[in-house]
C-alpha cells in the first residue's frame, strides 16, 4: 500500500522492472521480477499489463539493452498517463458546464476513494474533469468519501483537493444515501482498478453502494478509466479477483481495538459495480456506454 491507485502501480511496475534489469538482466531473472511484482496487487489490472509488456519489450532485445530500454518505457508510460487522464478530463468537463449552466450554485460532485494525482501521475482520473472546470472558473465543491477502512478519501483525496484551492467536505462512507437522497450531489465520478469486457467495474469497497443509491436518487454515475484499467480479456465482473485484506485494518483503529477481541472481521479491498449501474465511462476515447468500451479500447 505504499503506492495506491491502478494507474501509479502500472507505472510503478516498469520502474520496478528497470530497477530489476539493474541487478540482472537475464531474461530469466526479469520473469521472476514480474512475478514478484505482480504477486503484490491482484486486483488492478494495470499492474499486470505494465508487466506485460516490460516482458514484450524485452524478449527479444540483447542483455545489454534491456535496463535502458525497460528506463525509457517506464518513462514512456508516465508521460502517456498524463496525457491519458487530461483526455479523461475532456470526457468529463461537459458533464459539469452542463450542470454548472443550469445552476445558480457550485456543482457538487461525490467521489469514493482516491484517483486524483496521487493514484496517478498528474491530474487523476475522477478528479481531472473537477480540475479542468476549476481552471474554466466553474465553481465545484466536491464530497470526499473517507473511504474506510484505509481512509484513502480522508488521507488522499481531501489532501490533494485542499492543495489545489478545490472547495470539498469530507462525509463517513455511509452519509452518501443521505446526500444523495436529499438532492444533495449533482454527479457521481469514481475511478476504477479494473473494468471488465461487458463494463462491470471493480473500485475500492463501497463504490457499488454510491452507485446503486445514485441509481434509486438519479444521479449520474460515472467511472473515469484510462485504457491501462480495461480487461477485454475479462468477461465480466464476476471474473475479477478481489483483493482481501488484513482484519486488523477493520479491528484496529488508532493502535486500539474497536471491537472485542475474540470478534473476527473480514476485509475485502474491492466490490464490483455492474455495468448496468454506471451511467457512462470517462475514457481517453470520450465519453462512453459500457457497450462501445470494447470498441475504442486499444488492443
Amino acid at each position: 500500500m505504499t503506492v495506491r491507485g491502478a494507474p501509479l502501480i502500472g507505472v510503478s511496475a516498469a520502474y520496478g522492472m528497470a530497477l530489476a534489469a539493474r541487478r540482472d538482466t537475464a531474461l530469466g531473472s526479469l520473469h521472476q521480477a514480474a512475478d514478484l511484482l505482480a504477486a503484490t496487487r491482484p486486483t488492478a489490472v494495470n499492474l499486470r499489463w505494465a508487466l506485460d509488456r516490460c516482458l514484450d519489450l524485452v524478449r527479444h532485445l540483447a542483455d545489454s539493452e534491456r535496463e535502458a530500454a525497460l528506463r525509457a518505457f517506464a518513462v514512456t508510460l508516465a508521460d502517456d498517463d498524463v496525457e491519458q487522464c487530461r483526455h479523461i478530463g475532456v470526457s468529463g468537463l461537459d458533464l459539469i458546464r452542463d450542470i454548472a449552466a443550469r445552476t445558480d450554485r457550485p456543482v457538487q460532485v461525490m467521489t469514493h476513494c482516491n484517483a486524483g494525482r496521487l493514484a496517478c501521475i498528474e491530474l487523476g482520473t475522477a478528479t481531472s474533469p473537477v480540475y479542468l472546470a476549476r481552471k474554466e472558473g466553474i465553481d465545484v465543491h466536491v464530497w470526499v468519501s473517507e473511504t474506510r477502512p484505509r481512509n484513502q478519501g480522508a488521507a488522499l483525496t481531501a489532501w490533494e483537493l485542499g492543495d489545489a484551492g478545490v472547495p470539498h467536505t469530507l462525509v463517513v462512507d455511509n452519509a452518501a444515501g443521505h446526500l444523495l437522497m436529499n438532492g444533495m450531489v449533482d454527479l457521481v465520478i469514481v475511478g476504477a482498478d479494473r473494468v471488465a469486457a461487458n463494463g462491470d467495474t471493480a473500485n475500492k469497497i463501497g463504490t457499488s453502494l454510491k452507485a446503486y443509491a445514485a441509481s434509486v436518487a438519479g444521479v449520474p454515475f460515472y467511472v473515469a478509466l484510462p485504457w491501462s484499467t480495461f480487461d477485454r480479456a475479462c468477461p465480466d465482473g464476476g471474473s475479477i479477483p478481489i483483493e482481501e485484506r488484513d482484519e486488523d485494518e477493520v479491528l484496529v483503529v488508532n493502535g486500539g481495538p474497536v471491537g472485542p477481541a475474540s470478534t473476527p472481521a473480514r476485509n475485502w479491498g474491492f466490490d464490483v459495480t455492474r455495468a448496468k449501474f454506471v451511467t457512462g465511462f470517462l475514457t481517453p476515447s470520450g465519453r462512453l456506454l459500457a457497450e462501445e468500451l470494447a470498441l475504442y479500447a486499444p488492443r
